[in-house]
């Protein structure tokens, strides 16, 4: 199944490449191909989201009366598209794609002239307050505490896995203020800025050897009630609605392009009889994920096509965007750790990142390959884990 294109849309598919092929230069490609990490470092993104702020084209889903694209479903799908078989760099989400949203859907009027004018712009760098220590996928038992002191909320807690926190000025959370009842209930979501006495951020190196993620402390941090999102104690309407933002997207493109990657590699590499493309199993192996990808292809399309037509799959669409998508990126990224063989092995942390003048060991191919298969060990786990998905499928495609 393919999206059915308008004359208009082709125009605009033209206009993306076009696009593209001036302002994403050699330098940016050359320095994007360093980054291993899930979003670009903010000295390379904020680069990129310069220009496409520039164009007007950061905020593809946001209306016209924000500040965004308003670009059609079909045009955001061609956008995503062409980016990644651009490989453009990878701007952080936590402003665009979710408080942005949250805030046009959830916030006040004065939230909304304050911080989406920002967001766009890129002065406000967000990062996410959801994970705690010991809560696991169970996020409705967060214990980060606020108690509503006059015009002020006090904080104290942890957040944990709070990606790019250490390069954020601001960030949203989640705190529980009333214990009675659900554990969903007396949940309410804050924004802070990150320069508020008593936040402070510890960072936490991944098994890639990459700073991304961190712990943030709050001890008594005073956060106004004006930078409340929704009612006291109603957080968790406003969490759910963020998440249907996380969640989906286009995956099959980013698919497509992995699988392109190890294609490339198993050509230049070998076992010592003959190069991988060449033998049976690794190519059959690498087809069936390549039909996983375009099986995901035709679900995306499905949904580009009932949103172009002011309808929806479900709720449940996202899930299996999510679910099938990460698991399905994993394997490929095994694949391409066995295809590089022994170069999968050396440690070349120190070739990667903006700035970095160590030499590659062995091919130029095999400087990412191992640290993107260990960072995307997690990308079964943020944004809702595979079990967690599993459930939301369960309970409404099933009615388990």
């Amino acid at each position: 199944m393919e999206i059915a294109l308008s004359e208009a849309d082709r125009a605009f598919r033209e206009e993306v490449r076009a696009f593209l092929a001036e302002k994403y230069t050699p330098d940016l490609r050359a320095a994007n191909a360093r980054q291993a990490g899930v979003f670009a470092e903010p000295a390379l993104s904020q680069r990129w989201h310069a220009i496409l702020y520039e164009k007007g084209w950061i905020a593809p889903n946001w209306p016209k009366a924000h500040g965004g694209a308003g670009f059609s479903p079909v045009q955001s799908y061609l956008w995503e598209t062409a980016c990644e078989e651009a490989k453009t760099p990878s701007i952080p989400a936590m402003g665009i794609l979710m408080v942005g949203p949250v805030l046009m859907g959830r916030g006040t009027e004065a939230q909304k002239a304050q911080y989406l004018p920002r967001i766009l712009s890129g002065e406000h760098y967000w990062c996410q307050g959801y994970s705690e220590p010991g809560s696991g996928s169970d996020l409705a038992s967060l214990q980060t505490r606020a108690v509503r002191d006059g015009d002020h909320y006090v904080v104290n807690g942890t957040k944990i896995w709070t990606t790019h926190a250490h390069f954020a000025n601001r960030i949203f959370l989640l705190v529980r203020t009333a214990s009675e009842g659900p554990k969903q209930q007396g949940i309410t979501f804050l924004l802070a800025d990150m320069k508020t006495p008593g936040i402070s951020v510890k960072p936490i190196i991944t098994m890639s050897g990459e700073h991304d993620v961190n712990q943030v402390f709050f001890d008594n941090v005073r956060i106004p009630v004006e930078n409340r999102v929704g009612a006291e104690n109603e957080g968790w309407a406003v969490a759910k609605y963020l998440l249907e933002f996380e969640r989906g997207g286009a995956y099959a493109p980013r698919l497509k392009g992995a699988i392109g990657e190890v294609r490339a590699i198993a050509a230049r590499e070998s076992d010592g009889a003959a190069p991988l493309s060449l033998q049976a199993d690794f190519v059959a192996r690498l087809d069936a994920l390549e039909m996983e990808a375009e099986a995901l292809a035709m679900t995306e399309a499905r949904m580009v096509s009932q949103a172009s037509r002011g309808g929806s799959l479900g709720g449940w669409a996202p899930s299996v965007i999510k679910l099938r998508g990460s698991e399905t990126l994993q394997r490929i990224n095994e694949l391409a750790v066995e295809a590089l063989a022994h170069y999968a092995a050396p440690d070349q942390r120190s070739a990667l990142g903006l700035g970095a003048n160590v030499a590659v060991i062995g091919p130029e191919h095999a400087l990412t390959v191992t640290a993107r298969y260990l960072n995307n060990r997690a990308v079964t786990v943020y944004g809702g884990a595979s079990e967690v998905q599993r459930n939301i499928l369960a309970k409404a495609v099933l009615g388990l």
